[in-house]
């Protein structure tokens, strides 16, 4: 019997795969619910509710949009509570804050990924997030030079779950 090939290739998720996406993102909904509907508690109710999110816990609900989803989903459910926001200026404080969102690693992934790259398998990242947020989360947290590529829902290969992203990988990579 042979013995089966060495992985090459690895591609990652990024929210609650690399970065816990409730301590990261809990944290985040609250703050940007705050901005968008500040001393109006019918308005932040309508917010959190569309975007399934529990303000009391900090956490987001198992239906949430928000988890899964896009930014388009985030923007269009934030729309939908609160008619009235301009959608290009929603859009761009949008990024802007989640880029800046601090990140909480799951686990130390500097020497994580290190080992994962010194044993000669190259790095993906695969997300559901902008890209321009995503490369600022992997850059804060010292790893963005770990990975081979990157891809945001908006960077030209689809949304997940669609295969798009990981074809884009092995096409960046040279592997099949």
């Amino acid at each position: 019997m042979q013995a089966p090939e060495p992985m090459r290739g690895l591609v990652f998720d990024k929210d609650g795969t690399l970065f816990d996406f409730q301590a990261t993102w809990g944290e985040w909904c609250a703050d940007f619910i705050a901005e968008l509907a500040p001393g109006d508690p019918a308005r932040a109710r309508a917010l959190a509710e569309a975007l399934g999110f529990d303000p009391a816990a900090r956490r987001f609900l198992a239906t949430s949009p928000a988890i899964a989803g896009t930014m388009e989903v985030v923007i269009d459910a934030i729309l939908g509570a609160a008619p009235g926001l301009d959608e290009a200026r929603l859009r761009q404080r949008v990024i802007e804050s989640t880029a800046e969102a601090p990140q909480v690693e799951t686990a130390p992934l500097r020497p994580l990924l290190g080992r994962l790259v010194d044993a000669g398998i190259r790095l993906g990242l695969a997300t559901n997030d902008a890209e321009v947020p995503a490369r600022a989360h992997l850059a804060r947290a010292g790893v963005l030079d770990q990975f081979a590529f990157l891809a945001g829902y908006d960077s030209g290969h689809g949304a997940k779950p669609g295969p798009g992203m990981l074809d884009a990988f092995c096409r960046a990579t040279g592997l099949p």
